[in-house]
């Protein structure tokens, strides 16, 4: 993965300097999902296409395997593939809520070996303050040929399961404290986090707005305190269902500490079996 913050992250001036990226609004609702679908009718960024966390950025949910699955890799290559993407291709993912769902377009496009993909700092808030418009016709792109190269960037809870008791694994949970500590959860029928499990709420990854993300420096010294001398490579990201832990993947990238993993099923795929640990407090 980039570990340029010019790579990962782009400013508001930057894409309008550039019409001919493609653009993806990702905006959702975890408790209205028709919500994206909706603002982005209302009005987006020119030229923007829109992808759902459900449909577009998640695979089939057998009751076992967590919220949001990682898509299919055909089907997700075949959608982008309609979206006009080709490896040549330069992507900017955003949302208006902080880049959580930006980033996961961003990661799973990385995942599938597609590195030209930037996260607009700032999102759609960003867009807004520095007072440039939006359209709310959907731009006609002429399909591309998008091939896929998966990369080896996740782990599957069978590893989370045999590492649980060594010292070569650090969890990073991206959920906020309350639901970490299994004192109000609000998504998943079970409350609590992984035994061992370090609590790094995605929101500390931005400005006191909520809408940036913080400076390269400040980020560095945030998660190296986390690691504690740990190399990146042994740490793995987690959240509720592996949207959000892909905000403090990024955010370790923009810091140059690369070469986390996401554990895509997360909690909710974790507390879906009964026999696997659970602590809390």
């Amino acid at each position: 993965m980039s570990t340029s913050l010019a790579d990962a992250l782009v400013s508001v001036e930057e894409l309008a300097a550039h019409p001919e990226w493609r653009v993806f609004d990702c905006r959702h609702d975890l408790r209205n999902t028709e919500y994206g679908r909706q603002a982005y009718a209302r009005g987006h960024i020119s030229g923007a296409l829109f992808l759902h966390l459900d449909d577009d950025l998640s695979g089939v949910k057998d009751g076992r395997n967590g919220r949001h699955p990682l898509p299919d890799v055909a089907a997700f290559a075949r959608r982008m593939s309609a979206c006009g993407v080709d490896a040549t291709t330069q992507v900017v993912a955003y949302d208006n809520e902080g880049g959580i769902f930006a980033a996961r377009l961003w990661w799973l496009l990385h995942w599938l070996g597609h590195d030209k993909v930037a996260v607009l700092d700032g999102g759609l808030a960003g867009w807004r303050r520095s007072k440039r418009a939006l359209e709310d016709s959907v731009p006609a792109v002429e399909p591309r040929n998008f091939t896929a190269h998966p990369q080896v960037i996740a782990v599957d809870v069978g590893h989370v399961l045999d590492n649980l008791q060594s010292d070569r694994m650090l969890i990073l949970d991206a959920r906020n404290a309350e639901r970490f500590r299994g004192e109000k959860e609000t998504l998943d029928p079970v409350g609590g986090h992984i035994p061992g499990a370090v609590n790094r709420f995605y929101a500390d990854n931005l400005d006191d707005a909520g809408c940036f993300f913080k400076p390269v420096e400040e980020l560095r010294a945030e998660y190296t305190a986390l690691l504690a001398g740990r190399p990146a490579s042994e740490v793995v990201q987690q959240c509720g269902s592996g949207v959000t832990a892909c905000h403090n993947l990024l955010a370790m990238e923009l810091a140059g500490l690369s070469g986390s993993k996401l554990y895509p099923g997360s909690w909710s795929e974790w507390c879906a079996d009964p026999s696997r640990p659970v602590a809390r407090g």
